[in-house]
C-alpha cells in the first residue's frame, strides 16, 4: 500500500540547496523526492562561499545530478544552477537559471502556495525578488534553514554566505518560516542508526551513508554522529506543527549577523524546536519503501 494524492492537492515545492557544503543536504533532497504529497517543480544548486571550494555552486549541481541519477529519476526532476556567489549589496541581484526558475513558477496561474525550501543561503530568492518585484505579491512561502538563535542572532553558516540576501527576504512581504540554529541542531543521528536503517536501502541508501562517513572522517576528532540539519524543511512542509514556533516581527541583520529588532517589518514564523522523531522515521520508512519497490520491479 502507498499514499496517493490528487495533483491539485499536492504542495508545489522547489528545493534550493548548497548540496556539497557538508553531508546532510543529500538526506533532505532524497526525502523531498520521496514525499508523495509534494509536487517538485525543481532543484536549484546553491553556492556556499569560497572558503571550502572556489566552484561551490557547480559542486552542488554535480551532487544534485548524482542523487537524481542514483534514484533513477533522470529526466523526471528539473535541476538548475543558482547564483555563483553572494549578492554584493541589497540592491544588486545575481542572475541565474535558478532565480529565473523561481520567477517562472511564482508567476504561474495556480491557486496553490509555492513552497521554496532553502538549505543554504537565500541568494536565489532575494535575486528573484529584485529581478521581478511582482512575485512579492504572489503566494510564496520561503522555508529557510539558517540564522543563529533568537533573539540575539550571531554567526551562522548559511546566513554568513549571504547576509545581504537574508535582509532582502526578511524585509520583503513574503511569508517566511525560519528554522534557526537552535532548532535545526535538534536532528542528530548516529553512524550505527544510519548503517542499520539507511545503508542497505539500495544504491541511494549506500551512497547517503558512505558520503556522510567520509565527510565525518575529515574532522579533527573522532565523531560517530551527524545532525541532519537540513531535513526540517521537509518535515515542516509536510506537517507545519512539527515543532514549536512563534510569529515574530522580522529583524534586520547587521554585518556581524546580529538581529536588529526595530519592529518595521511583517511577522515571520520562527521555529524553536522540531520533531526529529517524526522527520527521521518518515524518511527511514519512505526510503525503505522506495528500495523495496525498486527491488521488486
Amino acid at each position: 500500500m502507498e499514499s496517493v494524492f490528487p495533483d491539485h492537492k499536492k504542495l508545489r515545492v522547489i528545493i534550493n540547496t548548497d548540496t556539497k557544503a557538508e553531508a546532510d543536504d543529500q538526506y533532505a533532497i532524497v526525502h523531498g523526492l520521496l514525499t508523495p504529497s509534494f509536487e517538485i517543480h525543481g532543484m536549484i544548486a546553491a553556492h556556499f562561499g569560497k572558503l571550502k571550494s572556489p566552484t561551490s555552486m557547480q559542486d552542488s549541481r554535480e551532487e544534485i545530478d548524482l542523487l537524481i541519477r542514483l534514484m533513477g529519476l533522470e529526466g523526471r526532476v528539473r535541476a538548475e544552477n543558482g547564483a555563483l556567489h553572494e549578492m554584493p549589496d541589497e540592491q544588486t541581484p545575481v542572475d541565474s537559471p535558478g532565480a529565473r526558475l523561481i520567477i517562472e513558477e511564482a508567476l504561474k496561474e495556480d491557486d496553490r502556495m509555492l513552497n521554496i525550501a532553502f538549505c543554504g543561503p537565500l541568494t536565489d530568492m532575494a535575486s528573484a525578488l529584485l529581478l521581478e518585484p511582482a512575485i512579492e505579491k504572489r503566494k510564496i512561502r520561503v522555508i529557510w534553514i539558517g540564522g543563529y538563535t533568537w533573539p540575539l542572532g550571531g554567526k551562522e553558516y548559511n546566513l554568513a554566505n549571504d547576509i545581504h540576501a537574508a535582509n532582502v527576504v526578511f524585509k520583503s512581504k513574503l511569508e517566511v518560516w525560519q528554522v534557526p540554529y537552535n532548532a535545526y541542531r535538534m536532528m542528530p543521528v548516529s553512524h550505527a542508526e544510519l548503517i542499520e536503517k539507511v545503508y542497505n536501502q539500495g544504491e541511494i541508501g549506500a551512497y547517503l551513508v558512505e558520503q556522510l562517513l567520509a565527510y565525518n572522517s575529515t574532522k579533527k576528532e573522532a565523531i560517530e554522529y551527524r545532525s541532519l540539519g537540513d531535513s526540517p524543511v521537509i518535515g515542516i512542509m509536510m506537517y507545519p506543527e512539527c515543532g514549536r514556533s512563534e510569529w515574530r516581527p522580522a529583524p534586520e541583520i547587521d554585518p556581524q549577523m546580529n538581529y536588529i529588532h526595530n519592529g518595521q517589518h511583517r511577522v515571520i514564523k520562527v521555529y524553536e524546536t522540531v520533531d526529529s522523531r517524526f522527520i527521521m522515521e518518515d524518511f527511514f520508512a519512505k526510503l525503505a519503501q522506495f528500495a523495496r519497490k525498486n527491488t521488486s520491479s
